[in-house]
C-alpha cells in the first residue's frame, strides 16, 4: 500500500502507520508542460505545501494547503478572508510519500541511484489503478524510504524534489490557523499541481 499526501505524513492507504518522518524540501510537478512548485513540510501523517504561485478555490486563492491523513480532510488557506476551505481528501489525487503506489503490480530494482542529493534506490514500477495500466521510473531514499522523485514513462507527469532536508517541523504548521473560519466545500480547488 502507498503513504500519500496532496499536492493539487503518513499513514498507508491500508490505514496502517507510516514510520513518522518530518522533513522539507522544495518540490516540483510536471503536468502536459506545465511546472508546478511548492515548498514542502511534512511531520508524520501531517503535510504542508506552500505553493510559489496561489491556486484558485471556489472562494477565492489560497497559497498554502495543509493536507491532514489523520482526519481525511485538505485544508486550504485564503489568508484575504481569514478562512480556511475543508475538502475530502480526493485518493487519486495524492502525492506518494513511500515507495508502494495504488495499484501496484510489479516493481524491479534497477539499482543505486541519487535523487535531491541523497543517496536512492532506483525502481521501475507498473501498475494497474482503476483500470489504467501504467509504468513508472521510482527513486526512494535509502535512509528514509522517502519517494524523492516518480516519472511516468507513460504520461507527461512527473514529481521530485530538488532539496529535501531532515529536519523536526512545528506542530503549529499543521494545526488550525488561529482567527481563521472554517468552511467546508465539496469542490476540489484548480490549478493544482
Amino acid at each position: 500500500m502507498v503513504a500519500q499526501a496532496s499536492m493539487s505524513g503518513s499513514v498507508l492507504a491500508d490505514g496502517s502507520p507510516m514510520s513518522s518522518v518530518e522533513f522539507s524540501g522544495s518540490l516540483v510537478k510536471k503536468i502536459k508542460g506545465k511546472q508546478y512548485q511548492a515548498q514542502v513540510f511534512a511531520k508524520g501523517d501531517r503535510l504542508r505545501l506552500e505553493y510559489k504561485y496561489a491556486i484558485r478555490t471556489e472562494r477565492g486563492y489560497a497559497a498554502i494547503e495543509i493536507i491532514r491523513l489523520d482526519k481525511s480532510e485538505t485544508w486550504y488557506l485564503l489568508a484575504q478572508q481569514k478562512e480556511f476551505l475543508v475538502t475530502g481528501l480526493d485518493p487519486d489525487d495524492l502525492l506518494p510519500i513511500s515507495q508502494a503506489l495504488p495499484g501496484e503490480q510489479e516493481r524491479v530494482l534497477v539499482g543505486d541511484a541519487t535523487a535531491a542529493g541523497r543517496a536512492a534506490k532506483l525502481f521501475e514500477v507498473q501498475t494497474d489503478h482503476h483500470g489504467r495500466v501504467e509504468r513508472f521510473y521510482e527513486w526512494v531514499d535509502v535512509e528514509t524510504g522517502v519517494v524523492l522523485k516518480l516519472v511516468s514513462r507513460d504520461r507527461e507527469w512527473s514529481f521530485e524534489y530538488e532539496r529535501f532536508r531532515l529536519s523536526s517541523q512545528p506542530a503549529y504548521y499543521f494545526d488550525e490557523p488561529q482567527g481563521y473560519k472554517r468552511r467546508m466545500t465539496a469542490t476540489t480547488p484548480q490549478g493544482r499541481g
